[in-house]
């Protein structure tokens, strides 16, 4: 008998993925060796333990900011937060320390809040529109980045090329948000597979789901709201970037810091289906601090703290979810 559509595409995606994990992991090999991996150790103990628990803490309090993005478009009660923090926290900890895409890490962020109360329709939706708020937010950063490079480093081939990448990740963010406004074929489908894979079929309706994507975006002042809050969170990501630099020892200003932290993300969702950006993060890094004068060995010890804040963060957060689909699995009833 054959498979059916999805099970085949499901198969593509997860051999692509594969693959490009591999050759991301290959990359970071590379790239390590030939930065010499004890000048990398070296550069990263410098940070201390009062340091690492500093950066930890801020992107704790980023992810916080992060979670309020989301909640702002319930438009519901403060008491209802922290369950949106928990699923913000969830979804990025599964998305950068398991060997998952970003979208994988999307279905267990959601549902880990309606785990713990949140609508599970609502869940789903509001996980689409926050994806697509979010994008456009950091397409925001994205651009004050390259503003900043251009006045930093004018004679950089390097702009060029990002404004051309710039320009095209907003025609399809643009595009994205009028599909999901419109309810057209393919957003549709991934909504659908969203809810099926975190609802079950008898919730996973796709009209359901394109119906409360739809009054998502009814709520302009709500989806401003979330925009601002994200625009704000990307900021104070580059900010935790400049705080670790400074631990290490490196002395670059805010403006240079943010233009690497921006530059850095906008490639990594370029590269969204390979894990944890592994090997892209790397490469990028030492790309982006070797515009500034920063060597290798100090790059790669930056990505290897951030990973390092991902794993302090993520273990916690995914052992708390786990015990929490146990008690419904073992629960009474």
């Amino acid at each position: 008998m054959a498979d059916p559509p999805d099970g085949r595409y499901d198969r593509r995606v997860k051999r692509i993925v594969a693959v490009a994990l591999c050759a991301g992991v290959l990359l970071l090999i590379l790239l390590v060796w030939a930065g010499g991996a004890e000048a990398v150790w070296h550069s990263a103990r410098l940070v201390g333990a009062g340091g690492f628990a500093a950066v930890t803490g801020v992107h704790l309090a980023l992810m916080g900011c992060m979670g309020t993005a989301w909640w702002v478009l319930q438009r519901s009660r403060l008491r209802e937060w922290p369950k949106f923090a928990l699923g913000r926290t969830v979804r990025d900890s599964a998305a950068e320390i398991l060997p998952l895409s970003q979208i994988g890490g999307y279905v267990m962020g959601a549902r880990a809040a309606a785990l713990v109360g949140v609508p599970g329709l609502f869940a789903a939706a509001s996980t689409v529109v926050d994806v697509t708020v979010e994008l456009a937010a950091q397409l925001g950063y994205t651009a004050a980045g390259l503003a900043l490079l251009a006045q930093l480093r004018p004679g950089s081939g390097f702009v060029a090329p990002v404004l051309a990448g710039v320009i095209a990740m907003a025609g399809l963010v643009v595009a994205f948000i009028a599909f999901q406004a419109r309810g057209i074929g393919v957003v549709e489908r991934v909504s659908a597979g969203l809810a099926r894979t975190l609802l079950g079929r008898d919730l996973a309706d796709g009209g359901q789901m394109q119906a409360r994507i739809h009054a998502l975006h009814t709520h302009r002042p709500a989806l401003l709201a979330a925009f601002s809050i994200h625009l704000a969170a990307w900021f104070l990501n580059g900010l935790e970037t400049w705080l670790t630099l400074r631990l290490m020892g490196v002395g670059l200003s805010v403006a240079e810091a943010l233009v690497i932290d921006s530059l850095l993300y906008g490639m990594r969702s370029v590269a969204f289906l390979v894990p944890s950006a592994v090997g892209v993060q790397e490469g990028g890094l030492i790309l982006l601090c070797g515009l500034f004068g920063v060597g290798a060995d100090a790059a790669l010890a930056l990505s290897l703290i951030k990973r390092a804040r991902d794993l302090a963060i993520g273990v916690p957060a995914l052992l708390a979810w786990q015990m929490l689909e146990g008690r419904r699995a073992f629960g009474p009833g």
